[in-house]
């Protein structure tokens, strides 16, 4: 053997017994925990956002105290006031307006004075009525004005409140009161005595202006597990109007297709044996149609997204900031997220961005069923946002925000780390080219996005509002259902409004429409609505005149008026719809940003319906308006049980105003027709049930501002795209050799409710 070949030979032989001590010196070593390294501070905001920021728990208490001290009538707790008490249902901020805002953030004027908006339901007095109050300046409240007449035209009659906690448990008493009067039929029909019975509540409750009446559907009740897909076949039709409870009364009963006078007359029909009895034994826990228990032991742990080197974004106060992108974020606690003074490369984008509505019209056999119309703004999406689950309901690294609200009682209460705020990584390319030809190089940038999310529980369905942003300059906004679906005893021809998903159960056929405002500010306040589709013409080919060509061409269109901007729903609406600015970018184009709808709705309720103007924004999946401060909501909570007399009607916003170089706002529409299937139990699922909206620039740069992303990648083949010097990606294995510091699990969302 030559000595050159044993040498190699040693040399690999040290080279193997170096890599197995350091293999086994390292053998169950921890890695290091990740080390946080502060970001760049890009919030130069000092303290502006603070103009549009929720109330605090200290500033609710204050305003309780004043309105309790000053109004000269005595105030009873909401969560024990009966309909014949004054109480104080609601206490959130009241936003300034626009035009004081812009000249406190952009002019150097005052900071607006800071005001809250409480609602009062007078029940002890000769007129009873809800009456809202403006009550400031905070922290230290010294006046109160009436401003119901001023944003309403008139008082607001007070059978249109919303129906509070306390008249829920009211209503609960009647009705246990009424089932004892059916012993026998309870027992054979759901081997039930009835007090443990679900009782669902429908909405709206009547069919005209001064109506409280509602169907409550009942349902067979089971620890641990949602009881909406076991309804027994027993719905109740109650009459809650009158301020007195002792007054109220079970106006109606149906059962499995037959209706009753009560549930006397009931019991009476099934001892004559008049009655078809579906007999449904009592569930068990194990077995019970809809149960989430895991059916099988934990697998090995998926997937974990986290930040190697800490989070890349800012919160303080209620600002978020994040390569360019600063947003001011908020919670209504009747009509959810809201976002104001979106900025990007230090240019506001959107004023405001806030949900307006959520829509759930369902259809069955059944009374309860067909009648119900949720508008789910009038139980408090933003009340109902509770806590999330780290790990599920976001990345366990996300940042979670807690959010405080005052409802129904005259103490806040606070659902902590109810919002949540993390950096997405998408594992697609934002954009990327691999060259082949001339010079061969890769390009690329990975989509990652910076993500604000609440969840909202009403009653069955689980809405997920998500507000993106993206590197590209564009905003998404995106809502997810998932939760049970309601459903309705099968009987007769039930499938005729949905599909069979237990022995006697009907997943009824419903619809989802939610909708959102949005206040652009496209390169300043004033902007106009341009559109853009394509035709095609048929030209002769100029370099063969006797053949023809089909040419695509572009056709634009300045709409210069409301009705023009208003876009029926599910009807053909120009594939390019922007707000533009009078302002060019560089190659002479009006910086816009483009609305881009993602929506599969289903029919709107017929213009013929007697409550149909309460939900007319839901005639549009685009309607463009001029700005107005006494248009700053398309609903209101008191639409829901006054449906025929609404408070708010959104058409009439649309009154054929000119829309040329103004302050403009646009409303949108979207949604999904819903019919349950098998797959739906025991939850929709929320793959193929995603609905949004982009708003995306549109010539507003003069380039894709995401080049400037210092996370961009680029090699050529000239290059080592294995050095961490030419190629960012390189850098990872170092970089993110170490553990994220996970805190311990801890959830406290059942301690608020």
């Amino acid at each position: 053997m030559h000595m050159k070949t044993v040498l190699i030979l040693l040399v690999l032989a040290l080279a193997t017994i170096f890599a197995l001590v350091c293999v086994l010196l390292t053998r169950g070593r921890a890695p290091s925990t990740c080390q946080h390294q502060p970001q760049e501070q890009e919030d130069t905001d000092d303290g502006q956002s603070l103009v549009f920021a929720d109330l605090t728990p200290e500033e609710m208490v204050q305003v309780v105290r004043y309105l309790q001290g000053n109004l000269g009538v005595q105030l009873v707790d909401a969560s024990r006031a009966k309909p014949s008490d004054n109480c104080i249902a609601s206490v959130d901020v009241q936003v300034p307006a626009k035009a004081e805002v812009l000249r406190f953030l952009d002019g150097g004027g005052a900071r607006p004075p800071r005001e809250a908006l409480a609602v009062l339901y007078f029940g002890n007095q000769p007129d009873p009525n809800v009456t809202e109050y403006v009550v400031g300046p905070l922290p230290t409240p010294a006046y109160h004005r009436d401003v119901t007449v001023q944003k309403y035209g008139g008082k607001v009659p007070y059978h249109r409140r919303p129906v509070t906690g306390k008249e829920y448990v009211d209503i609960n008493t009647l009705i246990q009161q009424e089932l004892r009067k059916a012993p026998r039929f309870l027992d054979a029909c759901c081997e039930s005595d009835g007090t443990d019975l679900a009782i669902l509540t429908t909405a709206p409750r009547g069919f005209k202006s001064g109506d409280r009446m509602t169907w409550f559907v009942l349902f067979h009740s089971v620890a641990g597990t949602g009881y909406y897909l076991s309804p027994v076949g027993l719905e109740v039709l109650v009459e809650h109007g009158d301020l007195h409870v002792s007054c109220w009364q079970l106006h109606q009963v149906f059962y499995n297709g037959q209706y009753f006078a009560s549930m006397g007359d009931l019991e009476d029909a099934f001892v004559a044996n008049l009655l078809e009895v579906i007999r449904i034994k009592k569930p068990q826990a194990k077995a019970v149609l809809g149960s989430m228990r895991p059916r099988h032991p934990p697998g090995s742990p998926g997937p974990l997204q986290y930040e190697p080197q800490g989070p890349r974004y800012s919160i303080r106060d209620n600002r978020i900031t994040f390569q360019g992108w600063s947003i001011t974020f908020g919670m209504n606690p009747n009509s959810g997220p809201r976002l104001f003074d979106i900025r990007y490369r230090g240019e506001r984008i959107v004023y405001e961005l806030s949900l307006q509505e959520a829509l759930a019209l369902y259809s069955s056999n059944c009374p309860g069923g067909m009648s119900t119309r949720y508008l789910d703004g009038s139980f408090g999406i933003g009340r109902f946002a509770y806590e999330l689950v780290r790990g599920l309901d976001c990345p366990y690294t996300a940042t979670y925000v807690d959010r405080h609200y005052l409802a129904e009682s005259e103490t806040p209460k606070t659902n902590q780390n109810s919002l949540c705020i993390f950096e997405h990584d998408a594992a697609l390319p934002l954009r990327r080219h691999f060259s082949d030809s001339q010079s061969l190089y890769y390009g690329g940038l990975r989509k990652k996005t910076l993500v604000i999310r609440a969840i909202s529980t009403l009653i069955n369905y689980d809405y997920i509002w998500d507000f993106m942003f993206h590197s590209s300059g564009a905003v998404e906004v995106q809502v997810h259902a998932t939760g049970y679906i309601s459903s309705s005893f099968l009987h007769g021809r039930g499938t005729d409004y949905g599909n069979r998903v237990g022995p006697h159960t009907l997943g009824t056929m419903h619809l989802h429409h939610i909708h959102y405002k949005v206040d652009l500010d496209v390169d300043g306040q004033l902007n106009s609505l341009e559109t853009q589709d394509m035709e095609y013409e048929l030209v002769k080919d100029p370099w063969s005149m006797q053949n023809t060509i089909e040419r695509p061409y572009l056709r634009r269109e300045r709409l210069e008026r409301e009705d023009e901007a208003a876009f029926p729903l599910n009807a053909p609406m120009p594939r390019y719809v922007s707000f533009a600015s009078p302002k060019p970018n560089k190659w002479g184009h009006p910086r816009s940003y483009r609305i881009q709808i993602t929506s599969f709705a289903g029919e709107h309720l017929p213009t013929s319906s007697p409550m149909e103007r309460s939900i007319s924004w839901g005639r549009y999946q685009l309607a463009v308006t001029r700005r107005k401060e006494e248009e700053p909501t398309s609903t209101s909570i008191y639409n829901q049980n006054d449906p025929w007399t609404p408070t708010i009607v959104f058409a009439d916003f649309i009154n054929n105003e000119t829309i040329t170089n103004e302050d403009l706002v646009a409303w949108i529409s979207v949604g999904f027709l819903h019919v349950p299937h098998a797959e739906d139990v025991p939850n929709t699922v929320t793959v193929g049930n995603g609905i949004g909206f982009f708003l995306r620039p549109y010539n507003y740069f003069d380039e894709d501002p995401s080049v400037d992303s210092p996370d961009s990648v680029y090699f050529s083949s000239e290059q080592d795209a294995g050095a961490c010097g030419a190629n960012p990606l390189a850098c990872l294995p170092p970089a993110v050799a170490c553990a994220p510091h996970l805190p311990p699990f801890h959830y406290g969302g059942f301690l608020n409710l």
